[in-house]
């Protein structure tokens, strides 16, 4: 039955997400074709190749998705990393959209140039990858917060994330989550050296990724306290002490290996930036005249051999990343923090809240557990071997601490209006406490106060057979004025915010 069960709720979740996925292919082409791109100041490279017979057609349809930070990867997967802030870009997903355009989408080369077949990668590749990060959050809620029907109402939240058009345009949100939401899924699994693998792919992907190496020191620590428990009830003398020894070397073992290999890519990609333009092996003669008046014009570095490395390059540490983000993004401590950025600071704010609230309630309904970081018990829990159901499970907590320490970073040192997509591809509490909260509010989802596993989606009975359970969201849609103003406020930000997204981004509109 619980086979059964997980079988329904998985073809549920692909379903949902698959329609979704459409909905936002479909109305960008049609709302991009609508609306006059704005002239933004965003990166616009000149177009190099001659376009081929069905270019046009393909750039009507899918133009919508190459905007803002899109041009940079399609830039990349097309002409690599030619311009000194193309290096904010990590390369995993430019290789991906490559990839799929030189095997996948070969056969349509005498019809689509390379911009032309990258653009239908970013429309495919972002798709599945999209559906994988549905399924893999799904996995990871089911066994972190030990309830069937928190974890399937969190993943059908995510299917409408606010931040969903980022998941299908030109962006590494999609791929960034299934890396990291199927990597933590493993770690929790006790599959440390696979958990490390994904976890160091996803840094490949974003920046961002090094904050996982958290989840390797905490998660096990907890199994290495919990193993020490258990040998101080089970063995006896020497024995015991050669057990704790093993153990804590293990740990170590496991910790400095895994920060390692999860910290590879990074490093590995900053050495090769600083390669290219501390020591560079091309000239401006080989840089296309086209590009090469772009970088004139805008004041982009390029490579060059016979002229001067950059000053970064002088550094003790030199960090292109952090040169790019001070310099080209003007990222750094409350440097964001002025009147006319106001309006972003209010497009944040729901993400925001939803951060503040979970480390709220979280920290209220659990003081002794988050003073002790959640490490060991004092007995007057259950623990973690049997633990309470549902959000405030002992297991959420070091995700609590991650989505609480990306807040703050994010607040404090980001542009403010990237929360919403930085959180939603790195964290799954927004989704959790989201759907903890209309469980919780909601009449008409029929749910109890306390968190009960055993409580299953409603389904439709005929002759005495269970059919598929019925898509929670789709079924309180049409009662949203009757629902509860929990959530009312909750499915009002989503689905504003989807199609805000969309009719915005797509046209060139601060929506980034």
């Amino acid at each position: 039955v619980t086979s059964y069960g997980l079988l329904l709720s998985k073809t549920l979740l692909i379903v949902a997400g698959f329609i979704l996925v459409l909905l936002n292919v479909s109305p960008q082409a049609v709302l991009n074709a609508a609306i006059p791109d704005h002239e933004a100041d965003a990166f616009r490279p000149p177009r190099t190749e001659e376009p081929l017979y069905l270019d046009s057609a393909v750039e009507w349809l899918l133009g919508g998705l190459s905007h803002w930070d899109a041009e940079h990867f399609l830039f990349i997967a097309e002409r690599g990393y030619l311009y000194e802030h193309n290096f904010a870009f990590f390369p995993l997903f430019p290789v991906v959209l490559r990839g799929l355009a030189e095997t996948l989408l070969w056969p349509l080369s005498a019809w689509l140039s390379v911009r032309g077949r990258l653009l239908v990668a970013v429309a495919l590749g972002n798709s599945a990858l999209f559906l994988l990060s549905v399924v893999a959050l799904h996995a990871l809620s089911r066994i972190v917060l030990q309830d069937r029907r928190l974890a399937l109402l969190s993943s059908l939240l995510y299917c409408i994330t606010p931040a969903n058009v980022f998941m299908t345009a030109g962006y590494s949100e999609s791929l960034f989550a299934a890396l990291t939401f199927g990597g933590l899924f493993l770690l929790e699994k006790g599959f440390t050296f696979r958990a490390c693998l994904a976890l160091s792919i996803a840094t490949a992907a974003r920046s961002n990724g090094l904050v996982n190496i958290g989840f390797l020191l905490y998660l096990p620590s907890l199994h290495a306290i919990s193993q020490i428990r258990v040998y101080r009830m089970t063995t006896k003398g020497h024995v015991k002490v050669f057990h704790y020894i093993w153990v804590i070397i293990r740990l170590l073992l496991t910790s400095l290996l895994g920060t390692a290999i999860i910290a590879l890519p990074f490093c590995a990609f900053q050495y090769y930036g600083y390669r290219t333009f501390c020591t560079p092996s091309v000239s401006l003669e080989q840089v296309p005249p086209a590009l090469l008046s772009l970088a004139e014009r805008k004041g982009y570095r390029v490579p060059d051999e016979n002229g001067p490395p950059p000053l970064w390059c002088m550094r003790p540490l030199p960090l292109l990343y952090s040169h790019i983000q001070d310099v080209y993004w003007d990222v750094g401590f409350l440097r964001y923090f002025e009147l006319r950025q106001i309006p972003n600071f209010i497009l944040a704010l729901p993400m925001a809240t939803l951060g503040i609230m979970a480390a709220y309630a979280y920290f209220q309904t659990n003081p002794e557990l988050c003073l002790r970081l959640g490490l060991w018990d004092t007995g007057a829990t259950k623990g973690l071997d049997k633990p309470m159901p549902g959000f405030f499970n002992p297991r959420v907590f070091v995700y609590v601490v991650h989505s609480t320490v990306l807040l703050v970073f994010g607040t404090l040192c980001m542009h403010v209006q990237v929360l919403t997509r930085f959180m939603a591809s790195s964290s799954p509490v927004p989704f959790w406490i989201s759907a903890h909260l209309l469980l919780l509010n909601e009449p008409l989802l029929h749910r109890r106060k306390t968190s009960n596993p055993n409580v299953q989606l409603q389904t439709h009975s005929r002759n005495g057979c269970k059919h598929t359970p019925q898509n929670p969201i789709t079924a309180l849609l049409p009662h949203f004025k009757t629902c509860s103003p929990t959530t009312q406020s909750i499915l009002g930000y989503f689905l504003s915010y989807w199609v805000l997204g969309l009719a915005l981004h797509c046209n060139f509109l601060p929506w980034t």
